[in-house]
């Protein structure tokens, strides 16, 4: 890993300190400048799990992920620059439910307290959240809570006056070669959300702004102002001006605009 590169990916001069307020301000960086999107598994890239190959997607070729990528290659910027962490796998809610086993990546990270960093989901916290205290996190208009003292936790947010439960995980360490076959899951299954929807997603100072299917989303200080995408040629306008990616000449847009199950050629 060339860590410079990877540091101006991230629009980060800060400290490179292994401490909890590097940390901080690392993940933020991630969150405002690494998008999450799914954009390959329509189009029918296949995502490689290698920290080689997810180098060379988000840092050499300028693009985003989703939880395995984005996480999977954040712990490894984090493991160069001294820090000590593990991966560990969550199932995220769905239909009241948790999911099974590796559907989510996230990371526990050690600097003389436990954090969790997740880089990888979303619409979600943009700082690390404390993983022994019970306490609200309130960041950016939305609170965030970890629930659970055994080998288990649950992430929750608030964005109104309700909780609501994200996802759950345990504290085992894994690999990322653990997650491949969750991994080929979501990229093949009909069952899956990331073939259902194509989705391109990232944080800004004040808000977020999101590619769904053909709509764009931009939301400003807790404003929502939401449009279709009229052609194809400005969905890639779109992803450039928003998110700095530009597609290959022959990329089918029109699958990212009306996703469909993913070619077997």
């Amino acid at each position: 890993m060339k860590v410079d590169a990877y540091l101006r990916r991230i629009r980060y001069s800060g400290s490179l300190a292994p401490t909890a307020a590097s940390l901080k301000e690392l993940h933020r960086a991630h969150m405002l400048s690494v998008p999450f999107e799914n954009l390959d598994i329509p189009l029918g890239s296949p995502i490689t799990l290698s920290l080689s190959s997810l180098y060379d997607k988000i840092v050499r070729r300028r693009r985003g992920g989703f939880c395995y990528e984005l996480n999977g290659l954040f712990g490894w910027l984090l493991e160069q620059l001294g820090f000590r962490g593990t991966m560990v796998s969550a199932r995220v809610f769905e239909g009241g439910k948790p999911g099974p086993e590796f559907d989510h990546l996230v990371l526990l990270i050690e600097v003389g307290e436990r954090l969790l960093a997740d880089v990888g989901f979303g619409d979600s916290f943009l700082e690390p959240l404390l993983l022994d205290a019970e306490e609200e996190s309130v960041q950016d208009g939305s609170s965030y809570r970890l629930i659970g003292l055994g080998p288990e936790r649950e992430l929750q947010q608030r964005r109104q006056s309700d909780w609501e439960p994200q996802y759950v995980f345990s504290l085992t360490p894994r690999r990322l070669a653990d997650f491949h076959a969750m991994c080929q899951f979501h990229q093949t299954s009909p069952e899956s959300v990331f073939t259902r929807k194509a989705v391109c997603s990232l944080a800004t100072p004040n808000g977020r702004v999101t590619l769904s299917n053909g709509r764009l989303i931009v939301t400003t200080a807790g404003q929502r102002d939401e449009r279709e995408v009229a052609t194809e040629a400005e969905y890639r306008a779109l992803l450039h001006e928003y998110f700095d990616i530009t597609l290959e000449e022959g990329a089918q847009v029109a699958r990212l605009m009306a996703p469909r199950m993913p070619s077997k050629e």
